[in-house]
């Protein structure tokens, strides 16, 4: 990834984040596909979706060149950090797809999307907050607005439109989703991080491990009567929001700061609420509406709100970078050693 931070431009680094954002929100409408022509559950399309992006990342890494290792030396603590993240993120992963599939099967694509995406940024805030002491800043308001509108997407839909179910499902989701972040940034912050394809490709390994015995239960092998259109829609959900999408998302988020990537990225809910009514013929409530627009604009205000801590100092490179940076400490240090060692002209020591 250092390469591409030091050759790829911020244009492009923006391009390769909505396209990514479109296209995973392709993803709900294949997997909505696959439950109307097949006996397809969650758990098998999550499985399938884990062994084929962790193939292709593999063929990445056998094609492309190889980052030099710099965590060779690590001790014991840092062998043990990146353990629990990769178990970690692999679980979170699988918790975060397969009670998404879930969400779109129970309460449709739209819904599921708009409720997931919306709610894991705002978990991941709070989670931040209480687990890492990120600071909220202006957040506070933009949870409290996200609140209201998941409220208003649940309660407001008397017409069946947001079932409790569905909506229980996709909060699951952005939780997996929540823990998998925190994990990274926890990684990170301690000066145990990897480079994201190898954290990729392990925890896609950890989550078909944790996948298959659900995916062995509820059946592996679609069972349809135009198998060809089930596989070719599997082949679309592993090549393009998988193999596609994670590699330009990865190169865009390392040009680009978090908040600007959270702001690209909500072109994802967009595009999935758009292939819902459009191809799926989902129908949109004034309710879902008034919710979708709460979700969106507080997962804009924390992109606001991540903008101004990081103008002070106190954002993303806080979140991402250990807690105190070797050369600003030694800056620090010389610093107090100067004004120490200061001497007046009549011989005393300066204050």
């Amino acid at each position: 990834m250092s390469n591409i931070r030091a050759t790829l431009p911020v244009g492009w680094g923006l391009g390769f984040l909505a396209v990514a954002g479109v296209a995973w929100g392709t993803t709900g409408a294949a997997a909505d596909l696959v439950y109307r022509t097949s006996d397809f559950g969650p758990a098998a399309i999550s499985f399938w979706r884990f062994v084929s992006g962790l193939l292709m990342l593999l063929l990445a890494r056998a094609v492309l060149p190889r980052r030099s290792a710099n965590a060779a030396g690590a001790g014991a603590r840092s062998r043990h950090r990146r353990l629990v993240t990769r178990l970690g993120t692999g679980v979170g992963l699988a918790v975060f797809q397969t009670a998404y599939f879930g969400a779109v099967a129970a309460t449709g694509v739209a819904v599921a999307t708009i409720i997931t995406l919306g709610a894991g940024p705002v978990l991941t805030a709070l989670g931040a907050r209480l687990t890492l002491g990120e600071r909220l800043g202006h957040g506070l308001s933009a949870i409290a607005v996200a609140l209201a509108g998941l409220v208003v997407l649940v309660l407001g839909n008397h017409g069946g439109a947001v079932t409790a179910a569905g909506a229980l499902l996709a909060l699951l989701s952005a939780t997996g989703y929540t823990v998998a972040t925190l994990l990274a940034r926890w990684s990170a912050r301690a000066g145990g991080g990897e480079d994201a394809v190898t954290l990729t490709g392990c925890a896609f390994a950890v989550g078909a491990v944790v996948m298959l015995p659900l995916a062995i239960v509820e059946g592996p092998l679609p069972h349809a009567k135009h198998l060809a259109e089930v596989l070719l829609l599997l082949a679309w959900v592993a090549a393009v929001p998988t193999a596609l999408a994670y590699p330009l998302y990865f190169a865009g988020a390392a040009v680009v700061r978090g908040a600007t990537a959270s702001a690209v990225m909500l072109i994802e809910p967009v595009s999935a609420t758009v292939l819902a009514v459009t191809l799926l013929g989902e129908g949109l409530s004034v309710a879902t509406v008034a919710g979708t627009f709460l979700l969106l604009a507080a997962v804009a205000g924390l992109a606001t709100a991540e903008a101004r801590l990081s103008r002070a100092g106190l954002g993303a490179v806080q979140s991402f970078a250990p807690a105190r940076s070797a050369p600003l400490a030694i800056v620090r240090r010389r610093g107090r050693r100067g004004r120490r060692g200061r001497v007046r002209r009549d011989g005393r020591p300066g204050g």
